[in-house]
């Protein structure tokens, strides 16, 4: 692993969690469809509102060619530059209505970050990294697999082994060799009143 990814830690935390990161440099090597179906099957199993489960994934691999093209084709143009080396990309989508009822879901998108989060710690414990992004075309995205109007495109996924960032664009090369870094505990746990930090933190 990148020495500059090890997170520098405050207080203790499950090492899967410092060890996750989002890499711009993928390796071109093959993801098993096994490891694949893992996780998928953790994002099956994060918690939702009401146990209503609203992500949905769609997911292409480079052994089908025409498939990774057009779900790459999503993605702006920057985006496409790098995670075109991936061998695998996905994109995360949300219903925003319950199903029993069609009531808004206030809580869809927030539900689809919870199944992406638990994709993203199950790709660490294989030796897998998943970079998300909010730079897709939904537009596109819904034209091109017939995604419901009810239904959210909302991420792009790309997931694959890390690499060395050596053959990166200028710009992105700099951001896989940058040291992590994370605001303080301070500045988002508050007590008392907003911005105050909490006495747990402060």
């Amino acid at each position: 692993m990148n020495p500059n990814k090890e997170a520098i830690l405050d207080h203790p935390i499950h090492e899967l969690l410092g060890k996750r990161w989002s890499p711009y440099a993928f390796a071109d090597r093959h993801v098993s469809d096994a490891d694949l179906r893992s996780l998928f099957e953790a994002a099956r199993w994060a918690p939702s509102s009401y146990n209503e489960q609203p992500w949905r994934y769609i997911v292409a691999t480079k052994s089908n060619p025409a498939e990774f093209e057009r779900l790459l084709s999503c993605l702006v143009e920057p985006n496409q530059v790098w995670a075109k080396a991936a061998p695998v990309l996905a994109l995360g989508c949300t219903c925003l209505q319950f199903a029993r009822n069609q009531k808004p879901n206030a809580a869809a998108i927030h539900d689809l970050g919870l199944a992406s989060a638990s994709l993203s710690l199950q790709a660490t414990v294989l030796g897998l990294f998943v970079h998300q992004m909010i730079g897709i075309l939904p537009d596109r995205a819904r034209e091109l697999y017939g995604i419901p109007e009810d239904t959210q495109p909302v991420t792009g996924l790309a997931i694959g082994y890390a690499d060395t960032p050596d053959k990166l664009p200028e710009g992105y090369r700099e951001r896989d060799l940058a040291p992590r870094s994370r605001k303080p505990l301070a500045e988002f746990v508050f007590g008392g009143q907003w911005g105050a930090a909490s006495n747990l933190v402060g």
